[in-house]
């Protein structure tokens, strides 16, 4: 007996557990919605009376209106001749009153009494309002010559409609409250069984021990999905880890000389006054390290970024031609600075799915290498070209080459090339190609470099998928 209790109790959710947790969600997501529907009903209910309340109005005044007719200069006694009698036969459905514009009351049904309906003045065709004996009511008026006449109900029985499915609607909630919870509880176990077998494996899985995998079931359901899903994002996080690793001392590798130019230049600015030429120059060089550093970080941070596929773009709909229309304005200001000339090519119509700051960001990265190895009155050309669904934007400069195995290197973090007749440039950080390769990658494109063959230079190509 105590054993059976035993098996019992352990098959009863524990506060705060993931089981309990989703039969308590399903639960509440049945009972609001039940509650939604339900209240929604009485709602709908409440305005259905009340249109269908109107109705009945409306019908009531064309046959008042009939039995009225034409003339508007009735005596009180003509009015109570004509209409009397069937307002008294329908006394328990309606209250008339006839007034005058002057707010004078012509007529009103025997069953009023003396309680007299307030009169709107034509500001609304329908109102409730509460009368002393009569109680709540819904009043309509309708225009009758030079007069407006009112036809009321009684809202007492339509209202105890309403609370009678309130009611109702109270016992069902509470019905549903408790057979959802039970439901609820049974879904959870039979739902969670396979991860609970999932949750022994992946628990070995911790960051000194990222290797391990979960076995994949035999079959083709949801539960092979999630455990092929989960491997693959294991297999994501423990690229993560490693290019985090890597980040992190290449980064400090990277930093260590703006750094220390920082430091040094601060201490020579602690050492002369705000007016000596020597400090001004050396809070100029303090400001050049420092926007080295913030691009060097900026761009480090992206490339940590896409590659471990932290990063998500929206991509919308552009018309290349028109965007590198736009990029070719700047392009060629760029290029006149450095005694270079930016040209704009063959430019094919139509559209290509991107995010537009990061295709920006790609031909800026892919001019600046250009500009980095063209020689003064160098000729930068950009082309795109469109062909089988895809986009093709290749960017040509006067440099002088890569050799063959330096083609796939260029697009690694931190790679430059050294050309062996000429210094390096200090001012880059061997990054620009390596963002320009994420972020086709994140397009769905591809990147890749070849020499010119026609004479020297390098000629970057970036693939895009079309629309």
């Amino acid at each position: 007996m105590k054993a059976a209790s035993k098996r019992l109790l352990s098959r009863l959710p524990q506060a705060g557990s993931f089981t309990l947790n989703v039969a308590l969600r399903f639960a509440a997501l049945v009972i609001a919605t039940t509650a939604i529907v339900l209240a929604a009903g009485g709602w709908l209910l409440d305005r259905q009376i009340i249109r269908s309340l109107e109705t009945l109005h409306e019908l009531e005044f064309d046959e008042l209106s009939e039995l009225i007719g034409p003339r508007t200069d009735l005596t009180v006694e003509e009015l109570s001749e004509r209409i009397g009698r069937d307002t008294e036969a329908d006394s328990a459905l309606y209250y008339v009153q006839i007034n005058k514009d002057s707010g004078t009351a012509l007529f009103r049904s025997s069953n009023l009494g003396a309680t007299v309906l307030p009169d709107m003045a034509g500001d609304a065709p329908h109102w409730t309002a509460s009368l002393g004996s009569v109680g709540a009511v819904h009043i309509s008026e309708f225009r009758l010559g030079p007069w407006h006449m009112q036809i009321a109900s009684p809202l007492t029985p339509l209202r105890r409609l309403l609370r009678d499915y309130l009611r109702v609607s109270g016992l069902l909630l509470a019905g549903v409250a408790l057979a959802s919870v039970g439901l609820g509880f049974g879904f959870a176990r039979l739902a969670l069984r396979p991860v609970r077998a999932i949750r022994e494996t992946a628990l070995r899985i911790r960051g000194d021990n990222l290797s391990e995998r979960i076995p994949v079931p035999a079959g083709r359901d949801e539960l092979v999905a999630l455990v092929q899903l989960l491997n693959q994002m294991f297999d994501r996080l423990e690229a993560s880890f490693r290019q985090v690793r890597g980040f992190s001392a290449t980064a400090s590798h990277e930093l260590k000389t703006p750094l220390s130019l920082i430091r040094l230049n601060a201490e020579k600015l602690l050492r002369h006054s705000a007016d000596d030429p020597i400090a001004q120059s050396t809070l100029g060089d303090l400001m050049e390290e420092t926007s080295r550093l913030h691009r060097l970080i900026e761009s480090l941070l992206f490339l940590a970024k896409a590659d471990s596929g932290a990063l998500a773009i929206e991509l919308k709909s552009i018309e290349l031609r028109g965007f590198l229309q736009e990029f070719a304005e700047d392009a060629q200001l760029l290029a006149e600075d450095r005694d270079v000339e930016f040209r704009l090519g063959c430019s094919d119509t139509g559209m290509v799915r991107g995010e537009p700051n990061m295709i920006r960001q790609l031909l800026l990265n892919l001019l600046a290498n250009a500009l980095s190895v063209s020689p003064r009155r160098g000729v930068i050309l950009l082309e795109s070209i469109h062909e089988d669904g895809h986009w093709r934007l290749e960017m040509t400069d006067d440099g002088p080459g890569l050799p063959d195995d330096q083609m796939a290197r260029i697009f690694e973090q931190f790679a430059r090339y050294i050309q062996p007749d000429r210094l390096e440039r200090e001012e880059g950080t061997g990054l620009g190609l390596a963002i320009c390769r994420s972020i086709a990658d994140l397009h769905g494109g591809t990147i890749r470099a070849e020499n010119r063959r026609e004479r020297s230079g390098l000629k970057l190509i970036v693939t895009l998928p079309g629309t």
